[in-house]
């Protein structure tokens, strides 16, 4: 995608543009950077559309349709854009039905349906009906982000399929448009409440080319569950067929969908789970029809790839060694459901005989609490992007992933996959849905490489030939796509083939929906098509500012993000905050990771990578590190921010605003000495005013208060002073708690002396300013500023750590910048000892408490309840866990975590004129309703200086540091100031 290319499919849109913008209600955005970010899906493809429209009702689409083929443009419908093979992207104006597309129609919890917008999401769907015990029971592990509109594009099945069926079977009827926007209705029945003759007409001629095929149908088409290759002539053979399931699998090329109605299953009202420990893959595909034959809901694979790349992600360790013993090659998770729960216990025994009677005694792990059953399925879900976690140019690609074959084959047709990967010099990954014979199965190739597209090719035509001996399918639930549609006619023949194409003739005859895709298809070994186009390269910025190494330079660490979309989920984790507060694909990780490759690689012109538009799009990037630990890949978007402003305030200069906030540190002695003059702005209305025109700061946010600064009692320390038996401790005093809070500095102080800590007064070598970790400098892009600050740290930590100190601090934002960010602006050699000796205030306690090497004399607290919000750091560092071990050592208090994600301050950012509104929103989505109905009397506890301010300003209650908290929960004696 040259710059020129983009200017002259600009002017040849710009037509189409204009008219679309004047017609419709919903927005329409022609720019180089969105359509970039809906040039691919989660395949290996990327191809430019025209152009993009959110459509907010049926008439917005109905007028996208008339006026795209008036300019002689396809259509596509896309949803999360969670495909895998390349379905909703193309040469064509993209409709996202995801952002204003999505309500619910139609509701009857007595009759088990409802009817919904295609852009809903499954899990909005399920938290809707969840409350009146039902759920849709097709549920693929995308189902946080996945809209109904795409699972009935592609078929969807799900981990419990086996019981449940796929999408097409659990479809009651559709609405939809034609490729001209005339509307039709379609379901159980030919006439009746369809209104329209031409449907009736079309569906008639359908019914009569299903039955003519009828032979054909009834002896090629796979005889396996999972099949969703090609179009579903199959559902119009029964004496009384449901005509909307010609719909369902065809992947929008016949129609576009306004609306599903869907058959909702009962909740069971109980699940457990047994997980299997094989030592070798093929063990456990000989196994898995035994393990069928007990009556699982689910029966679903963890390969040894998944155990050996999971071990390393801090998302899933703890998962991971709570349900496996030994080293097993790989798991089966077995899961039965039901309303008895002694029932499902026996079964649980009847799992565990089985496996004893082939060999494998004591091999299940039972997994019963429902608490312990969700972060397991949370790592079966993030099987693919755990995989796709491989550093380097070489990744799982998918192509032939989703093939099904019957049982009683699954163990051989594995071997033979695995043999023909060998025979291309390369080796694949295996997981999901042993249950129905559908393995997920992808080569590692590398796709940047000629010879890697050659070997998916040979790949690619060997494995239908070895499906096709199997007597399976060769599209087992993801539907065809690019990856696929060749492979239609190798597995239905050619007389199949054309009736399919006289399917698609039929009801769209000018090829304007979705071309290219399960009939007449494209290539799909055409890297013209693909991500990494042939000369791709991404040479932008010449040199980094920060070290990339890890990642094989900022190239590999963006291209790290593999499109599965994990970061449009709306609810649990923090990921991704700006995304649920906009649903804007701009301020989404994965709309950012897109928009630097395609800048980084040039494919935006060659000023893109600082241009405004780029800084646009990571403008609402809070940096909360949320992608760090959310996203199963690691993608580190607030590091790439780093990178991104240092070049780009390189290029266009430092605004006054983010030199204030940044250069803080540096002036703050100073500044603390004016506070009575500087803390006149929160008093004086027009002096806010003013900050917010001249500034930037906005006038509606309070600014935080100068007090005088926390000054350590004591001598200044040496490191002779340290006796190296656990007990030295350096009290590392943030810039935030010095000067604006410095009861919380105080409150540490008698917290770590109460315990028996010895306290070591350290100052920097040059004896100028307190120690900094180089936060506000990183966070305006100056990494330059931020490495000598961390080179004063270190040269003043380091012979205190040498000697067995360690460090504590009270400020997530800031003392975790000694475990990351150190280590790429100083060399890692330099930054580890301080990094390893790094801890909050929390970690330290937790971990000695539990050692029994500290004791706190600490007052029961008689029940009171503390509301914990974790900070986005703590949270991304796996630091949680130890905030509530160190909260619940005090006795007798409740502690109860928000479940929330960003508060929204983030530091700078909430203070924005221009992004205060986002700010509070991203507040809103969960913490401060829940600070709101606390108690009076209830504690809130919040380490991050930026969440306590937030918390003040949108829910008007103060929050307290657990240091304080610690502090006020001393005994008399103890609390008295040294």
């Amino acid at each position: 995608m040259t710059q020129a290319a983009l200017a002259k499919a600009h002017s040849r849109n710009l037509g189409l543009e204009r008219r679309l913008a004047r017609t419709l209600e919903g927005e329409v955005r022609f720019d180089a950077f969105t359509r970039g970010r809906y040039a691919t899906d989660a395949s290996i493809y990327q191809i430019v559309p025209q152009g993009v429209v959110f459509p907010k009702s049926e008439t917005d689409i109905a007028a996208a349709l008339t006026i795209a083929a008036e300019h002689g443009v396809p259509v596509i419908a896309r949803g999360g854009g969670t495909s895998q093979n390349g379905q909703p992207i193309g040469d064509a104006l993209i409709l996202d039905m995801s952002r204003h597309f999505n309500g619910i129609r139609d509701y009857d919890p007595a009759a088990g349906t409802i009817s919904v917008a295609p852009g809903l999401v499954l899990e909005a769907l399920n938290a809707h009906v969840r409350k009146d015990g039902l759920f849709f029971p097709v549920e693929p592990s995308t189902a946080s982000r996945c809209t109904i509109g795409g699972m009935t594009g592609n078929n969807s099945s799900g981990a419990r399929s086996l019981r449940y069926g796929k999408t097409v079977d659990n479809v009651i009827a559709m609405k939809a448009l034609f490729h001209d926007g005339e509307p039709f209705a379609l379901g159980d029945r030919l006439a009746g409440d369809n209104q329209s003759i031409r449907a009736r007409d079309l569906m008639t001629r359908m019914l009569k080319l299903a039955d003519g095929h009828r032979a054909e149908i009834e002896a090629i088409f796979p005889k396996v569950q999972r099949r969703v290759g090609g179009y579903n002539l199959d559902e119009l053979l029964p004496a009384r067929p449901n005509l909307s399931h010609l719909l369902v699998g065809s992947e929008g090329t016949l129609a576009i969908t306004t609306e599903a109605t869907l058959k909702l299953s009962p909740l069971p009202a109980h699940r457990v789970m047994g997980v299997c420990h094989f030592p070798s893959f093929r063990s456990a595909m000989e196994t898995t029809r035994h393990i069928v034959a007990l009556g699982p809901v689910a029966v679903e694979l963890v390969d040894n790839n998944v155990l050996v790349l999971g071990a390393d992600i801090p998302l899933f360790v703890r998962t991971l060694a709570d349900i496996t013993r030994g080293q097993p090659n790989c798991l089966l998770l077995v899961e039965f459901a039901g309303d008895d729960l002694a029932a499902l216990r026996h079964d649980l025994k009847r799992l565990d005989q089985c496996m004893a009677d082939h060999g494998f005694a004591e091999a299940v792990v039972e997994v019963v609490e429902p608490s312990r059953q969700k972060p397991v399925w949370e790592v079966r879900e993030a099987c693919l992007n755990i995989m796709m976690s491989m550093k380097g140019d070489g990744k799982p690609v998918s192509f032939i992933e989703d093939c099904a074959v019957p049982l009683e084959h699954l163990a051989d047709y594995t071997d033979a996959v695995t043999a023909l990967f060998e025979r291309h010099g390369t080796r694949g990954t295996w997981y999901a849905h042993a249950s129905v014979g559908c393995l997920h199965v992808r080569p590692i190739l590398n796709m940047k490489d000629e010879a890697g597209v050659k070997a998916m090719r040979g790949i690619a035509e060997e494995a239908c030939e070895l499906v096709r001996r199997f007597k399976g399918s060769y599209s087992g639930e993801h539907g065809d796509g690019i990856s696929r549609s060749e492979f239609v006619e190798p597995m239905f023949g050619g007389p199949l083939t054309r009736a399919f194409e006289q399917v698609k003739d039929g009801f769209d005859p000018d090829n304007r929906l979705n071309p290219g895709k399960i009939v007449r298809p494209l290539r799909m070994d055409d890297r013209s098509l693909m991500r990494f186009a042939p000369g791709y390269a991404t040479p932008i910025p010449a040199e980094t500012a920060l070290d990339w190494s890890d990642w094989g330079g900022l190239g590999g660490a963006v291209e790290m993000c593999n499109n599965n979309g994990t970061c449009r989920k709306m609810t649990g984790g923090t990921m991704c905050p700006s995304w649920r507060a906009t649903q804007d694909e701009t301020h989404l990780t994965r709309g950012r990771a897109n928009t630097l490759r395609l800048a980084i690689s040039g494919q935006l012109g060659p000023d893109a990578f600082t241009s405004p538009e780029m800084k646009q799009t990571l403008d609402l990037c809070v940096s909360c590190k949320g992608c760090k630990r959310d996203c199963p890949t690691g993608v580190d978007m607030a590091r790439m921010k780093i990178e991104f402003l240092h070049h780009y305030h390189r290029r266009h200069g430092l605004p006054l605003k983010e030199r204030l906030i940044a250069f803080l540190p540096r002036y703050a002695p100073y500044a603390a000495k004016l506070s009575a003059l500087i803390n006149l702005r929160d008093r004086i209305p027009l002096l806010a005013r003013l900050s917010e025109r001249w500034l930037g700061f906005s006038a509606r946010r309070s600014l935080p208060v100068w007090r005088r600064p926390w000054a350590q009692a004591g001598r200044t320390a040496t490191p002779g002073d340290v006796k190296g038996d656990g007990r030295d401790l350096v009290l590392f005093g943030d810039s935030f708690n010095r000067y604006f809070e410095r009861e919380n500095l105080e409150a540490a102080e008698r917290v770590l002396a109460a315990g028996g800590y010895r306290l070591h007064k350290v100052e920097p070598r040059d004896g100028g300013r307190p120690l900094c970790c180089g936060r506000t400098f990183l966070s305006a892009g100056l990494v330059d500023e931020a490495r000598v600050e961390a080179k004063r740290t270190l040269e003043a930590l380091t012979p205190f750590v040498a000697r067995g100190a360690r460090i504590v601090g009270l400020e997530p934002s800031c003392l975790l910048t000694f475990r990351d960010e150190f280590s790429a602006i100083l060399p890692k050699a330099e930054a580890e000892p301080v990094a390893s000796a790094a801890f909050l205030l929390e970690e330290l306690l937790a971990a000695d408490l539990k050692a029994g090497t500290t004791t706190l004399p600490l007052k029961d607290q008689a029940g009171r309840i503390a509301h914990l919000h974790g900070h986005c750091h703590q949270k991304a560092f796996a630091v949680m866990g130890a905030v509530e071990a160190t909260l619940r050592a005090i006795p007798g208090l409740d502690v109860r975590p928000i479940e929330s994600s960003c508060c929204g301050m983030s530091g700078a950012f909430g203070y924005g004129a221009a992004t205060i509104d986002v700010s509070f929103a991203m507040g809103e989505l969960a913490l401060l309703p829940a600070v709101r109905k606390a108690g009076a009397g209830d504690l809130i506890v919040a380490d991050g200086t930026s969440c306590r301010h937030q918390i003040h300003d949108g829910a008007g209650r103060e929050a307290m540091h657990v240091a304080r908290v610690l502090a006020e929960a001393l005994e008399d004696k103890a609390n008295q100031p040294s």
